[in-house]
């Protein structure tokens, strides 16, 4: 059997990391940060991280500011949005430069998150 990618998945909602987390602990070996900032300190210690999904409305810094400022140090890692909200103007855009390869929306779906995910790393 392959070793499992890691992901890490950034949320500032407790519930929705804990719903991710039971959603793909059995495919993924998943990280989890409640923040951009916390984000951005785990991708610095696990070097092995193969794919980032991130929430869009956060405080402090949002997906996308996050999602930018990861690329900066880890470029080579796939990066997506998780959102319950419509595309708006800075998703879009990030989305057309390549910044991140996909939006998935809120209520996820688990089969098309995992195979994007898979994918994308191929």
């Amino acid at each position: 059997m392959s070793e499992k990618i890691t992901l890490l998945y950034v949320d500032d909602e407790p519930t929705n990391l804990l719903l991710f987390e039971l959603n793909f602990n059995k495919v993924f070996d998943i990280l989890i940060a409640d923040s951009g900032i916390e984000g951005l300190e785990i991708l610095r210690e696990n070097p092995h991280i193969k794919a980032v999904i991130s929430d869009m409305r956060m405080p402090e810094m949002n997906g996308i500011e996050f999602i930018k400022a990861s690329k900066e140090e880890f470029s080579e890692i796939s990066y997506f949005i998780l959102t319950g909200y419509e595309i708006d103007e800075e998703i879009f855009e990030a989305l057309n430069q390549g910044l991140i390869k996909k939006l998935f929306k809120k209520p996820f779906n688990k089969k098309v998150i995992e195979e994007v995910i898979k994918k994308s790393l191929n």
